[in-house]
């Protein structure tokens, strides 16, 4: 059967030409043709030479092989029909697919691509593996291709996710990329691509998410972790791990137990899972010591829950450092102590109150100030402690602060439980705290040494302006005087003790000697007057004077002097020291007009503290004591405080001058020591001088004793030049006269610029030089200070109405330097004049 009759024809003359010789018969030609609905669908022509056969055999054999051979083409053409039709279903079927598909044949060319494969890869190369390698948007993916070209080439299936770009080169998505081999045709396969990019992504959120989730278990501030039956470890974040010296992977990969880690030993039948000493089942909690693997001791807290039972079972634990939560404790407790501790050792007094006024709290200083015990103020009412008068003021006040007003600045208070104690009060209201509404706290500061010091600092202050002004009218007197009792000296020189103005003359001179004490009085209290201190023993000085006191007294007045056994000695004036006792004899007298007693009592006395009296603060040390007492009508309250003052008197006016106990106080603070009164009306006034115990040694052994008495020479007379330099004109005559009148040449100098320029000028030597001490410009130690630059052996006697000391110390060591106190008379001056020159011993 051929496709057409001229190709059947053709092969009919090949084979005729063809025949074998000795062939012998016809050629015979049949041609049959098969036609469908007007179609010729095939066509059978037989030929041969035919030899002993007929021709109608012949025939009917073509024929029946033509109907054969007609009937096998219809059904070819009809199977063919129908597997065109199936094939154009799949066809369909395929484009209709999501999935991009494709069937790669046997010479790596494309048999078949879904619509699907070119939308996601347009104009497609003939290569198309290739293709689909250049599109792969992660070359980490290329290994994963590789593997499925080399599968498809082998046969067998494989599947493997693919990042794949587009036309464009941006990533199109993930595809699961699957490859199967096709049955009975070798070489092609079929390769399917399915978008997973949504799932893709998913996941990825899901992964990243889980990533997070095990980022934070790993690194959360707390532990957790989950152990099975047997206690090894299932589960274990980083942080606990890192608590027990290692990693998560190390423990759970090693086996250990969760009793490994502990650093006690659990009680016996203590569940493998249970941390605690003892089995429970449910929730646990509690807190266990962890010991690390570098033997750092860990106290923890665990929370867990048991999920399960038998070998399913597990834990669910959490743990929490306990380090940092107890060294807050620790630390909370340490301040806690270290508060209580300075609350209750503070210096000063604190008082925590309620809005009521009552003390809520109290510290030890607190019950000092109101001399109670600290337990015994919780309760009681503040103001209670308080002086009366001062408690309207203080409850006004802190009502106001506890009903939300500013708290008033330090407040004075006077305390009830102490005399004269003095506090002052600094409020702040509290908030903030665990207190009750509107509570206050109150630091009580003692000022009473402070107050005590201010008034002390006040009287000093004024007994210092009161002596100054003292001191200033002394030296002003002085000058006068000086001039008044040396004028009378030049006088008496003319008048003889027979002549009528002799007599005048003496009472003027006596008058004015009168003034001088009076003046040396007001010296004594600034302490301005010249003082010669010596060794001597009080108990001697009192024996010699209470003759005169028991005179001075009267016999209505009984005197008793108490001597102190192996009584001190103490380094004072003399004179001084007999003039404090008589004026305080004096004025006992004076207090006791209808009789009584003074006892006058020594003892020796060592003082371990101070000694607070009054304004005045004596410091720790060894006195010698002498107590001047009487039975007279004492001194008020009022008044103790002004009797040292001078000019003070409580006598009628007319009966004293006021410097007697001034004077007194002068002389003792002057000497180094105190004087101290205690009285009350109609009890008495005990005075009592402390003295400073002076300890005898080899070098003073020849200060004591009585001084050699000075008194001036037979022969006043003397030869020599002397310059006389004074600013008040009535000393400065008086002296040049005096001087004139005994032998010397006077020259005079009204200022230190002056007496300076007749130094330098001076045509012959000058032997002496007398200078007053206070003058306007240059003084006399400044004067003495440039002398020495011209004649630094030039002798020098100062005139003052000062003491020695106040000049001395602004002058060095200066042994040719001699002091003559104002006022003076003419016998004074001519005797220290003569005995500078001459350097005579005045016998």
């Amino acid at each position: 059967m051929v496709a057409d009759v001229e190709g059947a024809r053709r092969w009919a003359i090949w084979a005729f030409e063809r025949r074998q010789p000795g062939w012998i018969g016809r050629l015979s030609n049949v041609a049959l043709f098969l036609a469908t609905t007007g179609a010729v669908v095939g066509a059978l022509y037989a030929s041969g030479v035919i030899s002993g056969v007929t021709a109608q055999a012949v025939t009917s054999t073509v024929v029946a092989l033509a109907v054969l051979s007609g009937f096998a083409a219809f059904a070819a053409r009809a199977m063919h029909t129908a597997l065109a039709g199936r094939v154009d279903v799949l066809s369909q079927a395929l484009d209709a697919s999501a999935d991009a598909q494709l069937i790669i044949a046997s010479d790596g060319r494309i048999a078949y691509a879904n619509t699907a494969f070119y939308d996601l890869f347009p104009q497609f190369p003939d290569a198309p593996l290739e293709r689909i390698a250049a599109a792969l948007a992660d070359p980490d993916s290329t290994a994963d291709f590789e593997r499925l070209r080399s599968r498809a080439a082998a046969g067998t299936r494989a599947i493997s996710a693919l990042p794949l770009r587009d036309a464009r080169g941006a990533a199109a998505g993930w595809f699961n990329v699957s490859v199967n081999p096709i049955a009975g045709r070798p070489g092609y396969s079929f390769w399917n691509f399915q978008d997973i990019t949504a799932r893709h992504e998913m996941e990825a959120v899901i992964h990243d998410e889980r990533n997070k989730l095990v980022d934070f278990l790993d690194n959360a501030p707390i532990g957790f972790y989950s152990v099975d039956g047997a206690g090894r470890f299932l589960f274990i974040n980083q942080t606990l791990a890192q608590w027990l010296g290692s990693t998560p992977a190390e423990i759970i990969a090693s086996g250990v137990r969760l009793h490994d880690f502990l650093a006690s030993t659990p009680a016996l039948g203590t569940a493998a899972s249970d941390p605690f000493d003892g089995t429970s089942d449910g929730e646990q909690r509690g807190e266990v010591a962890l010991r690390s693997r570098d033997g750092r001791t860990l106290q923890a807290w665990i929370g867990q829950s048991i999920v399960g039972s038998g070998p399913e079972l597990r834990t669910r634990s959490v743990v929490r450092d306990l380090t940092p939560e107890r060294e807050w404790e620790t630390a909370l407790r340490l301040s806690r102590e270290r508060f209580q501790r300075f609350f209750a050792n503070a210096p000063v007094g604190i008082a925590l109150i309620d809005r009521v006024g009552r003390l809520e709290e109290a510290n030890r200083a607190l019950g000092e100030l109101f001399g109670a015990a600290q337990q015994d103020l919780i309760g009681q009412p503040l103001i209670g402690f308080l002086n009366d008068d001062d408690r309207r003021e203080i409850a006004a006040k802190l009502a106001a602060a506890a009903d939300g007003a500013t708290p008033p600045g330090p407040v004075e208070v006077r305390l009830k439980s102490t005399r004269d104690k003095t506090c002052v009060v600094f409020l702040s209201r509290l908030s903030g705290i665990e207190s009750s509404d509107g509570s206050l706290m109150l630091h009580f500061i003692e000022v009473t040494e402070q107050k005590n010091l201010e008034i002390q600092f006040a009287q000093s202050q004024k007994m210092q302006a009161v002596g100054q002004l003292a001191g200033g009218v002394a030296h002003d007197f002085n000058n006068l005087l000086t001039a008044m009792i040396g004028f009378c000296d030049l006088l008496l020189m003319r008048f003889r003790p027979g002549d009528p103005s002799f007599a005048d003359i003496m009472q003027i001179k006596q008058n004015a000697n009168r003034a001088a004490n009076l003046v040396r009085q007001l010296l004594a209290f600034s302490r301005q007057q010249t003082l010669q201190p010596r060794i001597i023993d009080i108990t001697d000085v009192l024996v010699e004077l209470s003759h005169l006191l028991r005179r001075l007294i009267g016999e209505n007045i009984e005197l008793k002097v108490v001597h102190g056994r192996d009584l001190g000695l103490a380094k004072v004036d003399q004179g001084q020291l007999e003039q404090v006792i008589i004026n305080l004899a004096v004025n006992a007298r004076d207090a006791m007009q209808g009789g009584g007693t003074l006892t006058i009592r020594t003892a020796n006395l060592s003082q371990a503290n101070t000694v607070r009296r009054g304004h005045e603060v004596m410091p720790p040390g060894d006195y010698v004591l002498i107590e001047v007492s009487d039975t007279g009508v004492g001194i008020s309250k009022e008044h103790l405080a002004r009797i040292f003052e001078p000019f003070f008197s409580t006598k009628e006016v007319g009966s004293g001058t006021g410097l007697g106990l001034s004077t007194v106080y002068g002389i003792v603070r002057q000497t180094g020591g105190f004087i101290f009164v205690d009285s009350a009306p109609g009890r008495g006034a005990t005075f009592q001088i402390y003295l400073p115990r002076h300890q005898l040694n080899d070098a003073a052994l020849n200060t004591r004793g009585d001084p050699a008495e000075v008194l001036p020479p037979r022969d006043l007379t003397g030869i020599g030049t002397v310059l006389l330099v004074e600013d008040e004109d009535p000393v400065r005559i008086f002296g040049a006269r005096a001087l004139r009148n005994k032998g010397y040449k006077v020259l005079e100098a009204k200022s230190g610029e002056a007496g300076l320029e007749v130094i330098r000028t001076a045509e012959e030597p000058i032997d002496l030089l007398i200078t007053d001490v206070v003058m306007p410009n240059m003084d006399g130690p400044a004067l003495i200070r440039e002398v020495r630059e011209i004649h630094p052996d030039m002798k020098v006697i100062f005139i003052s109405g000062y003491t020695e000391d106040a000049f001395r110390q602004r002058l060095d060591s200066d042994s040719e330097i001699h002091f003559l106190p104002k006022p003076f008379s003419l016998k004074q001056l001519a005797g220290k004049v003569k005995e500078v020159i001459s350097g005579e011993t005045v016998a």
